[in-house]
């Protein structure tokens, strides 16, 4: 595998120099550890190489290419600073945890089911790989009606009590946005918590504990209807948006299940893959590399060079406390976590500090760590999270790394159970920069790429982040006080920079979430808050901000980013400062600065908010070259790590598209969907939807991305119908999604939409006006959802134009505004009727008030 010349020259010269003043063990797959690790006879453990190099204070360990299979993690300690890890030669070198299945054998040739025995000393694993591919846990609709009940469910019939092993099966509770009959069901819409099950007698479903109580008793402000936790929701939904890791649902090519009792995998091959020959990879090892320092003697001056840290899992989620999701994969833990973990002041006998819920777990993962170097490194097929550099964490470097394929997290920096550390040891100066972030949180799917804790001059810059399901980056934390007028946790966080990366195909699944979101203080002025600047974020399927000032965020200068195609608002409106006894007379300081976006608001100062120097666009080709030009990786490192990904990632056929919502209509229904995450490394051309009757249709990439759904004709009425979809790119199509839920058809008449509320326009400088309004109200709290464009007529001229696309099928059910921009008008005074379209037409418009454009 190729790696950049310019760091390869770098390795040769540290290598050259080390050679004369320190220790080169060399290690080898072929080795043999009773070797003494020079070139010629290399040991063959980097254990034992390891406790070679202890025996020296400067030490380097260059491993030859092949794969190395750790029996163990590669525990390290202060005593190990110093130490380089790099691949010898540019070889490629695999860190795995990892145990190859054999000897495997059709037992249903109907289904294609395909069994392998695996060794006893193996108790469980949540992932599988072929040929370098992941395979999916069986996973389906729940197929009985559920009524949940304080220790689990009452099904409609006991069809799931004989299905075997109980108590490996697990429900799952997505978030994302309400659209039609997809609705949300997790802890707030930015989550996908999971729970197992206990136990299934007859038709009595017990769910294990503690998981079932952390997800469904969050303890409640009595005045107000928000949880102590002031972050999501009391409980999950009514019914999972799906049931997971069951031998019954076996059947779908890719999928697998591991009878852990039995000792037996099964799987379902893809098309083309011949298991006598395939390589099987299942993940044993819950950590790769772990260990660090202390507060007062950190590790420090270590190097991981040239090398991929694959095939590790996390059992966390199959234990009896499941994965009970608070935010950006921190979890309620413990018998009583619901009750009082992170609740602090909020609650008696609560935990502090405010907000410190339990990290998800990294597969690589250092703490206290000084001038650690992960360079030109690959963190794929994982688990957990990638990477982890905790509390203490200072002056490390990230740089010219892939994180793809990964279960959680990618790099988690920092934590939030020290938000007041002494700043000697506050987590402080690391560097991120020119890494790509590509199909990431691909099982625990409200994951982030980055997320950032309490931390202090960090620099995020000239990352390329895409394809994910959830939120880009996340910084900051301890903010939600301020629902409830009080101060938010106090921290030491300053100094952070947020700067030119490249963020697009965000949000695909989840909602409530941004392409950078912040949260809580981000320093003690705004002169040494947060910077977040030069950014390009575009392209936002679930609904949220580009760039999200959350609760609490304080001292935050937005200068020089490209917002476009968010879905609702580029940018929120501020917070009510309650900080240092404050009261909320005022605004968090903000300064929002020359950015480049669609939401348009007008130049202002007061109340500690600055908005000034923006410009209004509708397309990228708007944006000066030179700033669309910096965002993201640099060279060498763009044309390299893109080479590199090709040749991590095999083409293959896409993820099926996910969350298909149904609106019935008379001999019709609207079909919407989340386009799958892993794209098969080629873009997605065209999706099929195929109806339970056996109709199909098909719909292209580029117009369900204009359009946000898809009409399907020549429906019977009063006939129930569901519709899977499948997604297709070059090299193939995907497994169909999972069904829709049943909707009927019928001849009832729709009316047309009442008016849009709170419509207005902000006119820009060259002949633009971004229009916002909200969905219609039908009352005072439900909105018509069966709008699928708005249309916008202007005067004078009578010119119309029509706005659709995932912003507007989203909107109705929320109190949320959004809006498109209008381009080519000459300078004059307009008014813009806004009327909201459904199947019987356009409604009543709703008209802005007059508007200057220049």
């Amino acid at each position: 595998m190729s790696r950049l010349p310019a760091l390869l020259s770098i390795t040769f010269l540290a290598a050259t120099a080390a050679s004369a003043a320190s220790t080169q063990i060399h290690v080898s797959p072929n080795g043999n550890d009773h070797d003494v690790g020079t070139a010629a006879h290399p040991v063959r453990t980097l254990q034992h190489a390891l406790a070679l190099s202890r025996a020296h204070d400067d030490h380097a360990i260059l491993l030859q290419g092949g794969t190395y299979r750790l029996t163990a993690p590669l525990h390290l300690t202060a005593a190990d600073s110093g130490t380089s890890f790099s691949a010898l030669n540019g070889e490629k070198v695999v860190l795995s945890g990892g145990v190859r299945i054999r000897g495997w054998h059709e037992t249903n040739a109907g289904k294609h089911i395909w069994a392998a025995h695996v060794p006893d000393s193996i108790t469980n694993s949540r992932q599988l790989y072929i040929n370098g591919l992941r395979a999916h846990m069986t996973r389906g609709r729940v197929p009985v009606s559920l009524t949940k009940t304080a220790t689990g469910y009452t099904a409609s019939s006991d069809v799931m009590a004989s299905w075997k092993n109980p108590s490996d099966i697990e429900f799952v509770y997505t978030g994302g946005n309400n659209i039609w009959s997809e609705h949300e069901v997790g802890l707030g819409a930015w989550t996908e918590p999971r729970c197992p099950v206990q136990s299934i007698v007859g038709n009595t479903i017990t769910m294990a504990q503690p998981c079932w109580d952390n997800s469904t008793r969050r303890v409640m402000r009595s005045n107000i209807k928000r949880t102590f936790n002031l972050v999501g929701a009391k409980s999950v939904g009514k019914q999972p948006e799906y049931v997971a890791n069951a031998f019954e649902l076996l059947g779908t090519p890719g999928h697998f299940y591991f009878d852990r009792s039995a000792h037996t995998l099964y799987y379902v091959p893809r098309p083309g893959e011949n298991l006598a020959t395939a390589d099987v990879e299942m993940p044993v090892l819950q950590s790769l590399v772990d260990g660090g320092g202390s507060a007062s003697a950190p590790i420090r001056d270590i190097t991981f060079s040239g090398l991929q840290f694959s095939y590790a899992t996390w059992l966390g989620p199959s234990s009896r406390g499941g994965y009970s999701t608070i935010q950006a994969g921190y979890q309620v833990t413990g018998a009583d976590g619901y009750a009082r973990q992170g609740l602090c002041q909020m609650v008696p006998n609560g935990t502090c500090p405010y907000g410190a819920w339990t990290p998800e777990p990294a597969n690589v993962t250092l703490a206290h760590a000084q001038h650690v170097i992960f360079r030109n490194d690959d963190f794929i097929h994982l688990g957990a999270a990638g990477l982890a550099l905790g509390d203490g964490a200072q002056n490390n470097l990230v740089e010219g790394c892939i994180f793809t394929d990964i279960s959680g997290n990618g790099l988690e920096l920092g934590g939030v159970d020290k938000p007041l550390a002494p700043i000697a040891q506050f987590t402080s100066g690391n560097k991120v920069v020119n890494n790509l972030f590509r199909n990431v949180a691909v099982e625990y799917r409200d994951g982030i790429p980055i997320v950032i804790g309490y931390a202090r001059h960090t620099l995020v810059s000239h990352n390329q982040i895409d394809h994910v399901p959830y939120s880009a980056i996340s910084i900051g934390w301890g903010g939600w006080p301020d629902k409830v007028k009080q101060s938010p946790q106090l921290n030491h966080s300053a100094n952070n920079v947020v700067s030119d990366n490249l963020i697009h195909n965000i949000m695909l699944i989840l909602a409530d979430g941004a392409g950078i979101y912040t949260n809580g203080l981000t320093g003690p002025d705004l002169a040494n808050g947060q910077k977040t600047t030069g950014n390009v974020i575009y392209d936002q399927v679930g609904s949220g901000l580009a760039i999200y000032e959350d609760n609490g965020s304080s001292m935050i200068t937005m200068d020089g980013n490209v917002m476009l195609d968010a879905n609702f608002q580029d940018l929120g409106a501020p917070h009510h400062d309650y900080y240092n006894g404050q009261h909320g007379e005022n605004f968090n300081p903000l300064a929002i600065l020359n950015n480049y976006w669609q939401q348009g608001d007008e130049d202002s100062t007061g109340r500690n908010v600055t908005v000034r120097g923006n410009h209004l666009i509708n397309s990228l080709r708007e944006v000066p070259a030179p700033i669309l030009a910096n965002a993201g990786m640099q060279e060498p490192f763009k044309s390299e790590l893109e080479k590199r990904f090709d040749e991590l990632v095999p083409r293959h056929a896409p993820q099926s598209p996910s969350r298909v919502a149904v609106a019935p209509g008379n001999g019709f229904a609207l079909v919407t969907f989340c386009p799958p995450v892993d794209t098969g490394n080629s873009p997605v051309r065209l999706y099929t939807v195929t109806g339970s009757t056996g109709q199909k249709m098909e719909v292209s990439s580029a117009d369900l991305r204009r359009l946000g759904y898809l009409k399907f004709d020549h429906l019977a009425n009063r006939q129930p119908v569901t519709f899977t979809v499948t997604a297709t790119n070059a090299t193939g199509t995907s497994e169909p999604s999972l069904p829709s839920y049943a909707v009927t058809p019928d001849a009832r008449p729709l009316d047309r939409p009442q008016a849009p509320a709170k419509v207005f326009a902000r006119p820009g400088a060259h002949g633009e006006v971004s229009v916002h309004f909200q969905a219609p109200l039908v009352d005072q709290k439900t909105t018509d959802n069966s709008i699928t464009a708005y249309q916008v007529t202007i005067q004078p001229g009578g010119r119309v134009v029509t706005f659709t696309g995932r912003n507007v099928v989203t909107l109705p059910d929320t109190p949320h505004t959004t809006f498109d921009v209008i381009t080519g008008l000459k300078p004059g005074t307009y008014t813009f009727s806004v009327a909201a379209v459904n199947e019987a037409g356009p409604g009543t418009p709703a008209t802005t008030k007059p508007v200057k454009v220049k």
